[in-house]
Parts: C-alpha cells; sequence; structure tokens
C-alpha cells in the first residue's frame, strides 16, 4: 500500500480541557510516522490551542518538550481559585467563585493564557500562519457559531477557549464570544466547508458515565452539565463526517493537568492504536480505497453510545 505524498487532507482537532494535552502526543507520534502534514488544522477550545500552535509553525518537537517539561496550568491564570488544594483550598475556592460569578463575567480573565498564546503562536495572524489554520467560537449576542480564518490568532483561539464561568468572554467588534465547543467540539464542518474530501478528526472528548462522587463542586457540576448537552448534539446527524476519527479518550476530568504526562502519552498510543487504519487513510491504490470505504461502511452502521466513531 502506497502513500500519497501530495495528499491534501485536514486535521480537526476536538475540546476536552486537560484531556487535549493528548493532542499533543499525537501530533509527535504521527510526526515519526513521514506521512504529509495537513493542508488545514480545525480546532476548538484545547484543540484549537494545540491545532493553532502546531499550524503556526512551532515544531513538533518544540510544542511537545513545552507540554511535557514547562506547562502548569496554573502559572497562566491570574485567579487563585484554580490554585488551591485540600479542604481550605476547596472552602475559599467555592467564596471566591460564588463571589466572581456574582460580580464577574468569569472567574478568570484569560488575559495569562491570552499572553501565553500569543507567544506561543509568534503573535502571528491567520495570514502568517504555515499551515492554514480555522477555529470557532459562540457568539452570545447573536447566538451564532463565528468560524475565524483570518485576524490575529492568538485573540481568536482565545476565543475558542473561553467555557463560560471559568473564563470571560472575549468581546471584539460587538461580539461576546465563548468556547466553540458549545456550537461544535469536533468541527468537522469547517474542515467540510473549506472543501476538504479527506479529514482525521482526533476526540479526545470520549463521553463516559462518571460517578455522583465526582460531582463534587459547582465548576465540576457546571462542566459536566454542558459536557452531556455537548454529547447529545453530537448524537444528531451532522452533514460532514471524518474519514477518520481517532479516540484518545480516558476517565481523566477537563480538569485533570496534573496528568500530563498521561494524557500525552495517551495521544502517542492512540496513534500506535490506529496504525493501520492511518495507513489506509493515506494509502494510495484499490487495497487502501477499499480499507476506508469499508471504515465508513462500519462507521455509519454503529450506534453510537458512549464514545463516538472509532476505527481499530
Amino acid at each position: 500500500m502506497g502513500v500519497q505524498k501530495n495528499l491534501k487532507w485536514a486535521l480537526v482537532l476536538s475540546g476536552g480541557g486537560a484531556k487535549g494535552l493528548a493532542h499533543v502526543g499525537f501530533l509527535k507520534a504521527f510526526s515519526r510516522l513521514g506521512y504529509p502534514e495537513p493542508s488545514l488544522v480545525a480546532g476548538t477550545s484545547m484543540g484549537a490551542i494545540v491545532g493553532g500552535v502546531y499550524a503556526s509553525g512551532m515544531p513538533i518537537e518544540e510544542l511537545a518538550g513545552f507540554a511535557e517539561n514547562e506547562f502548569d496550568i496554573t502559572r497562566y491564570l491570574d485567579s487563585f481559585v484554580f490554585k488551591l488544594n485540600g479542604p481550605v483550598g476547596k472552602f475559599l475556592q467555592a467564596g471566591q467563585l460564588l463571589g466572581n460569578i456574582a460580580g464577574k463575567p468569569g472567574v478568570d480573565s484569560g488575559k495569562e493564557l491570552l499572553a501565553l498564546i500569543r507567544r506561543l503562536t509568534g503573535n502571528k495572524n491567520f495570514e502568517d500562519s504555515r499551515i492554514p489554520f480555522r477555529c470557532n467560537a459562540v457568539d452570545l449576542v447573536k447566538g451564532r457559531e463565528v468560524v475565524f480564518s483570518s485576524g490575529n490568532m492568538a485573540e481568536a483561539i482565545r476565543a475558542s477557549m473561553s467555557f463560560p464561568v471559568f473564563f470571560e468572554p472575549l468581546l471584539m467588534e460587538n461580539m461576546c464570544l465563548v468556547d466553540g465547543g458549545l456550537a461544535d467540539n469536533m468541527p468537522v464542518r469547517i474542515a467540510g466547508e473549506a472543501g476538504f474530501n479527506r479529514i482525521l478528526a482526533v476526540d479526545v472528548g470520549g463521553f463516559k458515565p462518571r460517578p455522583a462522587s465526582e460531582m463534587e463542586t459547582a465548576p465540576k457540576i457546571i462542566y459536566r452539565a454542558l459536557e452531556v448537552v455537548l454529547y447529545r448534539m453530537n448524537l444528531l446527524e451532522k452533514q460532514y463526517h471524518a474519514d477518520l476519527v481517532i479516540t484518545a479518550s480516558s476517565k481523566a476530568s477537563p480538569f485533570s493537568f496534573n496528568l500530563k504526562a498521561e494524557l500525552i502519552a495517551l495521544g502517542e498510543q492512540a496513534v500506535k492504536d490506529h496504525e493501520k487504519a492511518l495507513a489506509a487513510f493515506f494509502g494510495s491504490g484499490p487495497r487502501a480505497w477499499f480499507a476506508r470505504r469499508n471504515y465508513r461502511a462500519h462507521r455509519s452502521a454503529a450506534k453510537p453510545e458512549g464514545n463516538f466513531a472509532e476505527t481499530q
């Protein structure tokens, strides 16, 4: 089975909070296989952060090194509500959370994260990105999805990761922008509408049941409620579908940034687990064509349950 070296294809990265660190592992392992780079990268929320930094031109080795050795989410938050542990910490967190919800549009301003994203992307505009990039957000003013393809990449990514309550919305051009995952947490449609017929999606969401004991704080309950809504939305029929969906899901919560090594390793393992499917995705000739067709048929026949379509 040969490889289509000049294949025009799109990479779509889902949202998922801390679980999105698996995208770093995916890109790290994928880069070793020698397949052509994507012609477009689209992402939402954490997928927008990882995808945007990768598309901007940061070498994957450098991105992986930063995520593995330097990244500490608490360094880039200006609110101490996310930084305290233990019983006393939880008590103070609850107090500040309620205070911030009552008097501010979000617990954290997102300013420190915006500064970090500017640094990681070189503060580039979309037009200057090494690989074409797209991300989405939701405008609360008009109740619509906004897809960014021009302007400053860091600002668009900051809008895409503005999860309600946790981060203040980004105000831009009379829009009040929040997390793009609220409209489409796996924005395959963006790639489809850009004209791509070969689309590879990486899903780190992997909706799973969780014990009631985990619903212990207001932030976790809010996030879980939105997870359920997004999961139900994704069960609906959509116009565009990825040719290959690689699932890298775990029992980690969207807040488990302390598990970054495990989550990055999960993304690497997902590539190993799907090497045959990747070979078919990038392959040329009748054998690869039949393999892709069989995957699409299998995915269409599968009933959605805890996880979305997955190729073994």
